[in-house]
């Protein structure tokens, strides 16, 4: 069974996202920030994808995704960002940073799933 880390300070999001791809057959851990998701990831290296909100309290979900890079337990783990801008320098910084995909919230559950299914490794 594949697993997602989903990362978002909003509740209500997590449990949407971890609800649609929880159905859909895929372990779910959480994490309420950047700081944590870091520290998850890092302890969770059979981790095939990670969902990060973009604008979070502590660690935001970009200086997350450049600090995984760095590190050569999470470097290749596919991320996916949700947030609720659309701002190019902000997606330019994403996919500089590896970043597979941008979704603006709030996320349709079917187009999650279809990026979910074909990124997680």
């Amino acid at each position: 069974m594949k697993k997602v880390l989903v990362v978002d300070d909003s509740e209500t999001i997590r449990l949407e996202v971890s609800r649609t791809l929880g159905q859909a057959g895929f372990t779910v851990l959480e994490a309420r920030d950047g700081a944590e998701g870091l520290a998850t990831a890092i302890k969770n290296p059979d981790v095939s994808l990670l969902v990060l909100d973009v604008n979070m309290p502590v660690m935001n979900g970009l200086d997350m995704l450049e600090r995984l890079r760095q590190n050569p337990v999470t470097a290749d783990i596919p991320v996916l960002l949700m947030t609720t801008e659309a701002e190019d320098r902000l997606i330019e910084r994403a996919k500089k940073a590896g970043a597979k995909g941008w979704f603006i919230k709030p996320v349709k559950p079917e187009m999650l799933l279809m990026a979910t299914n074909k990124l997680a490794r």
